[in-house]
Parts: structure tokens; C-alpha cells; sequence
């Protein structure tokens, strides 16, 4: 079995890649998002049925997976949507608020309470997120619809985590995968109807890039990431995700030639730091318990 810690950086790798990707393919962020889960789909089925890992889960499951994929996919839209309202910089800044929502949801409905190094930690990680993008961002933000948009986006990021979690505790992750997969699936495929967003007439880059996202950024991303959810703790996976704004910087850097300035840097350390405060402690308490 693949240690958790190894699959949540190769997750991690595979989703840091999506926004460069998107650059390569200028098209709605909607469409982007939709055809990315519909190829993931896609590529999973044959695994899927080749490998025979589906099961059909318990009925008192169907709900809640069903709830997890049209909340994955509605964080997909919302956050969209708060880019449009505001910018891409407020956007980001509070939807990477997520982990700090799943402490909270942690702390009120899971047995798994956070410690003291994850609120160390996160505190730590999100001053290195304000640092990265730049403190005036922070400073000149503004309560409108654009806020309250990206708000929402970071506390359904939390919401999902926690659901898969409790959900994955009963349910093998191939399983989970494809029927949520397959809800967001449809219900992105019906946002971009309602809201007139483009789904065909692409050229066959466009095309070649959407079978990349569906491949690495939502398969191999995401069953990396489910993988080291249903093994850790959904608080600690959720704030070693911050690290995504680093990865995806130097990959912008390495594809795209994308500058890095020495702001960038600092921050990027920062954030990397206070995960590592969490996740060294972590390793402490479980060394000295062996």
C-alpha cells in the first residue's frame, strides 16, 4: 500500500498543474471544470470495472456521495463565479481559508479533534498565503458579493473534505470516486447549460488539454488525495494543500516562464513551514508513542 504522506504529494502535483493547464486552454472556467471531471470519469470506469473494485454502497451512503459531488462541483462554480465579482487574488486568499473551516467542522462533528499545531500551523501557513499574494491584497478587500462568493467556496472545500471522510471510513475509495465523479459530472454539464458556457467547437489542443486535466488533474490527483484522506485526517490534508499556490507557482515558472519574485519566495516558505509545524509535530507524538 502506498504511504498516505507519498500519495497526498502526488496528488498535490497532479491538481498544482491545473492552473497552467487552464492558461494553455483560454476557455470557461465552468466548461474547463466540467470537462475535466467528465474525462475523469471516463479514464475510471475502465479501471473501475477491469479491476472490479465497485461495490455498491449501504443506502444510507447514497445521499451523502451524492451530496459530495454536486458540493465538489459547486465549489468549482462559486469559486468562478467570486473571480468574476472580485479578482483572482481575493478569490484565492479566501477560498485557502478552507482548512481553518474544517478545524472548525472538525472540532464540532468529528471525534478527531484539531490540536494545538494545527491552529499553530494554520495560522502560520495562511500568513505565508497573505505574504505570497501580497498584503495589500488582504488590505483592500471588500465585503461584496465577490467576498461572500469566496467565502462560501472555502467553507464547501471544508464541507467536502469532512463529508469524504466519514464517508471513506465505510466505503472503498474507487467506489466513492466514480458515483461522485459522476454527480458532479452532470451537474457541471447542467451549470454549463444554464448558463450558456461553450462545450464544443474546440480546437484539438483545447480538446488534448482537457483529457490531460481529466487524466492527472481529477484521476490521478484525486484519487492520490482521497487515498491520503481516507488514511490521515481530513484537518491535516486540507492545510498540506495550501502548498498547492507554491507548486503551481514553480510549475508556471518552469512551463510558462511565469516570474517568481523574492515575495513569492518568503512566502512560499512560510506557508511550507507551518505545514511542516503540523505534520512535524505530528510525527513527534507518534514516535514517542512507539
Amino acid at each position: 500500500m502506498l504511504n498516505p504522506r507519498i500519495a497526498l504529494l502526488i496528488g498535490l502535483f497532479c491538481i498544482s498543474i491545473f492552473p497552467v493547464l487552464v492558461k494553455w486552454a483560454p476557455v470557461s472556467g465552468i466548461t474547463s471544470a466540467f470537462y475535466r471531471m467528465f474525462f475523469g470519469v471516463l479514464f475510471l470506469l475502465p479501471l473501475v470495472i477491469l479491476k472490479r473494485k465497485f461495490t455498491w454502497p449501504d443506502k444510507a451512503l447514497w445521499i451523502p456521495i451524492i451530496v459530495c459531488g454536486i458540493i465538489f462541483a459547486t465549489d468549482i462554480a462559486v469559486w468562478n463565479l467570486s473571480i468574476r465579482y472580485s479578482n483572482a487574488t481575493q478569490a484565492t486568499l479566501l477560498t485557502n481559508l478552507a482548512p481553518a473551516w474544517v478545524g472548525i467542522g472538525s472540532f464540532f462533528f468529528l471525534n478527531d479533534k484539531p490540536k494545538a499545531s494545527f491552529w499553530i500551523g494554520t495560522s502560520v501557513a495562511v500568513a505565508g498565503m497573505v505574504v505570497l499574494i501580497g498584503p495589500e491584497a488582504f488590505l483592500e478587500m471588500k465585503l461584496d458579493r465577490g467576498f461572500a462568493l469566496a467565502v462560501l467556496s472555502g467553507m464547501l472545500y471544508a464541507t467536502y473534505m469532512l463529508i469524504s471522510k466519514s464517508i471513506l471510513n465505510r466505503l472503498n475509495i474507487m467506489s466513492f470516486m466514480t458515483i461522485s465523479m459522476a454527480v458532479s459530472s452532470v451537474y457541471l454539464f447542467t451549470i454549463c447549460l444554464a448558463f450558456g458556457e461553450p462545450l464544443w467547437n474546440f480546437t484539438p489542443v483545447v480538446w488534448g488539454v482537457f483529457v490531460i486535466q481529466g487524466l492527472i488533474c481529477q484521476l490521478i490527483g484525486w484519487l492520490a488525495i482521497t487515498y491520503a484522506v481516507k488514511k490521515m485526517d481530513a484537518q491535516r490534508v486540507s492545510l498540506a494543500l495550501l502548498s498547492q499556490a507554491v507548486v503551481t507557482g514553480v510549475l508556471a515558472w518552469a512551463l510558462i516562464d511565469e516570474k517568481i519574485t523574492w515575495q513569492m519566495i518568503i512566502g512560499g516558505i512560510i506557508i511550507l513551514s507551518g505545514i511542516a509545524i503540523t505534520f512535524q509535530r505530528s510525527y513527534s507524538r507518534a514516535a514517542k508513542n512507539t
